[in-house]
């Protein structure tokens, strides 16, 4: 039969539990299909039943294809037992006929584990992940993968290849669009939100889709900014700064991890014994599986670390990556790999337990069959929640004279630019699932909600974010007459952001700087809106501007979310969750970077300053841009609000700390502003001399405090002293003793701050 119809063996697709029907018989042979029995058991008795095959078949993964000769072939292969994991699958009743062969047409009825890349939404589809990192709020967080889980469990997808959770300080790099940013503390957070989100409080519901942690290890210090590429990572700033995400995504119960495309100091992330079992397994003591990333073990070949395919199977099995992802070369050359003794059968055993535990913990041998209705998509709850994440991640970057919100005297808006109505790029990168129809732009939101009242003028004036045609900038100048207020909408397609979409230019693309720069010239209040996939060097934009707001790329419900911010619903709360560079060439540029010797103070002389013929020394001899000063244009944690913060008042309980002390500092937030508003406070420290130089500042805590005009409130922080560890000169974790400083403010330049000691 070459129909899904026909390889389905009831005609149709079944739901809830299943008996499984694999060798047949009674007794111990059983005891792996008892639910009732401990995991281990179940995953010990089958091991001992499966071939060799079989075996090598669970580290197999594939990418599905639709049509019916594609039907043919997989299910051919999953009946014999030689596919572990499908990721690709196209639908749900693809997904259940796949899993019907293996359970009712396999030997032992094993069955597949389905995947995909459902990284920030499935069908509602949620503000990217940098996006949601600038919302400073885990639960929203979580609650975005809870929903792209239980939407994406509907089709019968159980894992998902997610959180990305690289620190990334090169916004050059695409796939800063799919992580939290640059912080290791606030990505910690988010790491530990999105696994809880995405596996629920119960695995073996039909709801719970097993998390990834992604890309393991180091892959977003990728040299200049290039996917693919090479990097060079110490192992004290690998367990200072690139680890600690991982760590507590393992923590926290993360089921998978995938080795990343990245070679460290010469040796390809999927053939590093040192952090795949070493670290994974031996520090951590994780007892889920290694996937690979797509076709990494056989692109060590390309590297240069494998003289072929075979040899490259050799290096990533004996490394720790227990299930390969489409490059073949467990699957072609095991067999002959364990009769030269090259791996062994103990290592190959581990492996698909491995893999197997995961199966039993998911409850896929008990319900492998879609339960999930399919009615739970774009509901009115999930699309809620996509709103209020949106909302929470933009931010207010400038917002000279109070120019937002609009006030109720604005009776006519020109809106304005290629991302005013962009269904498809509002989205933003790693969107496979979600629908342009059900996107609700700006000018959708503006319409539907403000039309009745105001007069909305739209006009383009650009096709695309990368159009060059500046023949519609003088349509929207011309169509500026008469208007109270101008809202352009810029910056990036979704295709200019994500895997392989590296740049080494981060202006404006196309003629949009010049679309700015001509509306700035109407005398109009401009409001300019920025969606991106990552930070973008827009200071001269913003300059033209009179209120600026930056919403990395914001899913579905970006239009209706943006549309309350502008007119004052809602005050923004985002914060930025990476550093915006003023230009490129300082990129890397990060807050909590080293002192280094000679720290710039600001005095020190600028490019356009310096005398003809000046003296070698005579420009201040301190760590500087010459052209471009001494820092960003914003610093991480920065966002402004209708409100108007100030902070007083910093205390900490005592002066020195022992050890297991918890330091409790406070401080006194006011809102003096006219609006009610949300601040994120948040709390840095720096360590001012250890074994290894310390970074200036670290982020320590933070937290969401919403305050009415006029509204003071105390924000506690209570931060355990043992969080001050790091690795040291002796490449051990530990708090040293010593003078450090403790800051509370509403971004990482803030000024107010308290000594304190910790004792030996």
């Amino acid at each position: 039969m070459n129909s899904i119809t026909g390889l389905m063996l009831a005609g149709a697709v079944l739901t809830g539990s299943v008996m499984l029907t694999g060798c047949g018989g009674s007794g111990s042979s059983d005891l792996y299909k008892d639910a009732t029995q401990p995991v281990e058991k179940r995953v010990e008795n089958l091991l001992s039943q499966m071939t060799l095959d079989e075996k090598i078949g669970q580290l197999n993964q594939r990418s599905m294809w639709g049509g019916d000769d594609a039907l043919a072939i997989f299910s051919e292969e999953i009946s014999k037992g030689n596919i572990g994991s499908l990721l690709n699958v196209p639908d749900a009743v693809y997904a259940d006929s796949m899993q019907r062969v293996a359970i009712e047409r396999s030997r032992l009825g094993i069955p597949v584990l389905i995947s995909r890349d459902v990284i920030h939404g499935y069908k509602t589809i949620f503000p990217i992940p940098l996006g949601q990192a600038a919302t400073f709020d885990t639960a929203v967080v979580e609650k975005g993968a809870r929903i792209a889980a239980v939407e994406a469990s509907s089709d019968g997808i159980r894992w998902t290849f997610a959180p990305m959770i690289d620190i990334a300080r090169d916004p050059r790099w695409g796939r800063i669009a799919e992580g939290c940013g640059e912080d290791v503390y606030l990505t910690s957070r988010m790491s530990r939100a999105m696994v809880k989100g995405f596996q629920g409080d119960d695995l073996t519901s039909s709801t719970s889709m097993a998390a990834c942690a992604k890309h393991f290890v180091g892959y977003g210090a990728s040299e200049s900014g290039r996917d693919y590429n090479s990097t060079f990572i110490p192992e004290r700033l690998l367990r200072n700064v690139y680890l600690p995400p991982f760590e507590e995504a393992c923590k926290a119960g993360c089921l998978t991890y995938m080795s990343s495309f990245n070679d460290n100091d010469g040796v390809p992330a999927s053939g590093n014994k040192f952090v795949l079992t070493d670290i994974l397994r031996g520090e951590w003591g994780f007892n889920g599986f290694v996937v690979s990333d797509w076709a990494s073990v056989g692109e060590m070949v390309n590297h240069g670390f494998c003289a072929d395919r075979k040899e490259a199977a050799m290096k990533g099995f004996n490394a720790g990556v227990d299930m390969e992802m489409e490059s073949g070369t467990y699957i072609a050359h095991m067999k002959e790999l364990l009769d030269e003794g090259k791996v062994s059968q103990a290592d190959i055993d581990r492996s698909v337990a491995n893999i197997l535990r995961v199966k039993f913990m998911l409850g896929l041998f008990e319900n492998p069959y879609i339960t999930t209705p399919q009615d739970v998509k774009y509901s009115d709850e999930h699309l809620a929640a996509a709103k209020e994440a949106a909302v929470k991640s933009a931010i207010l970057l400038k917002n000279d004279n109070e120019t937002l919100p609009l006030s109720s005297g604005v009776k006519r808006i020109l809106l304005t630019g290629p991302l005013a109505d962009a269904r498809h790029d509002q989205m933003g990168t790693w969107v496979f699932d979600g629908e342009k129809e059900k996107t609700v732009t700006l000018l959708d939101a503006l319409r539907n909600e403000y039309g009745g009242d105001i007069n909305i003028i739209y006009e383009p004036a650009l096709g695309y974010s990368r159009d060059k045609n500046e023949a519609g900038i003088a349509r929207a100048v011309n169509a500026v007459r008469g208007v109270d207020a101008v809202i352009a909408v810029v910056g990036e397609e979704s295709i200019l952001s994500g895997e392989a979409h590296c740049l080494a230019d981060l202006n404006l693309v196309g003629a949009q700087g010049k679309l700015i720069e001509a509306l700035s010239h109407t005398g109009k209040p401009l409001v300019t809106v920025v969606m991106a996939g990552r930070p973008l060097t827009i200071k001269k934009q913003v300059d033209e501007s009179d209120a600026v707001l930056y919403s990395f790329h914001p899913g579905t419900m970006g239009g209706p979310a943006l549309a309350d911010l502008i007119f004052g619903k809602e005050s923004p709360s985002g914060k930025t969750p990476v550093t915006f560079p003023l230009a490129v060439g300082q990129v890397p540029i990060y807050y909590s970077k080293n002192a280094g010797s000679r720290p710039a103070n600001g005095t020190e002389t600028l490019l356009n300053d310096i005398p003809q013929e000046g003296g070698q020394t005579s420009l201040g001899n301190t760590s500087y841009w010459l052209d471009a000063g001494f820092g960003p244009l914003f610093p991480f944690g920065y966002g402004l609000s209708y409100g108007q913060f100030d902070y007083s008042d910093i205390a900490i309980d005592k002066d020195t700390y022992s050890k297991g002390d918890c330091i409790k500092a406070t401080a006194t937030l006011t809102n003096s502003g006219k609006h009610k508003a949300t601040e994120v406070a948040q709390l840095y420290i720096r360590d001012h001399a250890g074994s290894v130089t310390r970074p200036v500042k670290e982020l320590k805590g933070f937290e969401r405090v919403t305050l009415s005009p006029g509204e003071s409130t105390t924000v506690t922080f209570n931060l355990p002293v043992s969080e001050l560890a790091f690795y040291g000169s002796d490449m051990a974790k530990k708090v040293e003793p010593g003078d450090f400083t403790l800051w509370i403010g509403g971004n990482s330049d803030c000024k107010l701050s308290t000594p304190f000691k910790v004792a030996n």
